[in-house]
């Protein structure tokens, strides 16, 4: 089941790669004139026709305007929050993760700097450690924000950046994920993807849907690429604290990673 923390974590992210800006007008020719329009200034950016080719036969979602409309703000507490999120079935399974794919963290950390511990408190916040990670068409949900007005710039970059990984061969343009265009095991925006995806798993494109070491080294990159300090805490008040707000900008989301990771770290 998807959580709520997913809207606050939408709600609250940051844009982290500077898309190129289009000039494409929100709502303006119906949902296909816009399209249209959306794919002359994507092949202005430079897009091939096998990237513009993922938006071939896409229609307006109705279901993702209505729940992007229905975000709401979060308010719970700390503990109420991360008395929910840290549940007895994660705190079962995170330690099983951690032993099962230990020579994959230990090669992350020798890289990134960031233990597993961290990532995998992530991991099984995002998505239950893979397990749910939507079942939305990416590009669909995408096209559909990018046409509304409500944050048309935001999607229209978001949208260019997905069409960028189908088009390098990272994934199919049949990608699915998170209604607001969020993929993979720790759900990246496309954006992110271009900007902190690596192969780790030697396979040959960046895969962060199938790819377990994929999704947890580019994690890692991301964090490291936001500051993180090898060897150093990450309770609240520290430095590396303030990276995982840059994964998440809500404080009781972080506090909730911290904690997860913390007790992760000390499971035997």
């Amino acid at each position: 089941m998807r959580s709520i923390y997913r809207l606050v974590a939408f709600a609250l992210a940051c844009i982290l790669y500077a898309a190129p800006a289009l000039a494409v007008q929100c709502e303006s020719g119906g949902f296909e004139g816009w399209l249209e329009s959306f794919k002359r200034e994507a092949a202005g950016q430079g897009v091939s026709q096998r990237g513009l080719a993922a938006l071939n036969g896409v229609t307006l979602d109705p279901a993702v305007i209505s729940r992007d409309r229905r975000q709401g703000v979060f308010r719970q507490s700390f503990e109420q929050f991360s008395g929910r999120m840290i549940s007895p079935d994660r705190m079962r399974i995170g330690p099983r993760k951690l032993k099962q794919y230990a020579g994959t963290f230990v090669r992350i950390e020798q890289q990134f700097g960031v233990p597993g511990a961290v990532l995998v408190a992530i991991w099984g916040l995002e998505t239950d450690f893979g397990v749910n990670q939507g079942n939305f068409s990416i590009i669909r949900s995408l096209a559909t924000l990018a046409y509304d007005c409500r944050r048309s710039e935001k999607f229209q970059g978001e949208l260019l950046a997905a069409l960028k990984i189908v088009e390098r061969g990272d994934l199919p343009a049949e990608m699915r994920g998170d209604w607001a265009g969020e993929i993979g095991q720790t759900q990246f925006l496309p954006s992110s993807y271009l900007k902190y995806a690596v192969d780790f798993d030697g396979k040959g494109r960046r895969d962060l849907i199938r790819s377990a070491p994929d999704a947890l080294a580019s994690t890692a990159n991301y964090l490291k690429g936001y500051g993180w300090q090898r060897g150093q805490p990450w309770d609240p008040g520290t430095a590396n604290f303030e990276v995982l707000r840059e994964w998440n900008k809500s404080e009781v989301y972080a506090k909730t990673v911290a904690a997860f990771a913390s007790r992760l770290d000390q499971a035997p």
